[in-house]
């Protein structure tokens, strides 16, 4: 089967919360758009997910808050973090005048 598609368009107007939507997955991988503008995780909520993930900005900018490491990860278009699986992370901050566009795999 081939799907084609794009990370860019069929952006809601209204982002209430971030968007998220898997593009394909299979048994151990799976392939996420997630679309942000402004948001944040909540006040002392971190990620600990059972699978590695790998992330890209593919447009707009975050920065994201790895437990126990002193400084924000602030990445912009272009920008990948791969972060393992159990290691505790937070989305500090999205561009709030943009759409943020992440594509995340997990692994």
């Amino acid at each position: 089967m081939t799907v084609k598609g794009t990370l860019l368009e069929g952006i809601p107007v209204q982002l209430p919360e971030e968007l998220l939507e898997t593009i394909c997955s299979s048994g151990s991988v799976k392939i996420e758009r997630i679309v942000s503008r402004g948001h944040a995780s909540p006040e002392g909520f971190w990620y600990d997910q059972e699978r590695s993930e790998f992330v890209l900005v593919v447009r707009g900018s975050a920065g994201l808050k790895i437990e126990n490491e002193e400084d924000i990860a602030v990445l912009k278009a272009g920008d990948y973090l791969n972060i393992g699986a159990h290691v505790k992370h937070r989305v500090e901050w999205t561009d709030p005048a943009c759409e943020t566009i992440w594509l995340a795999v997990y692994y």
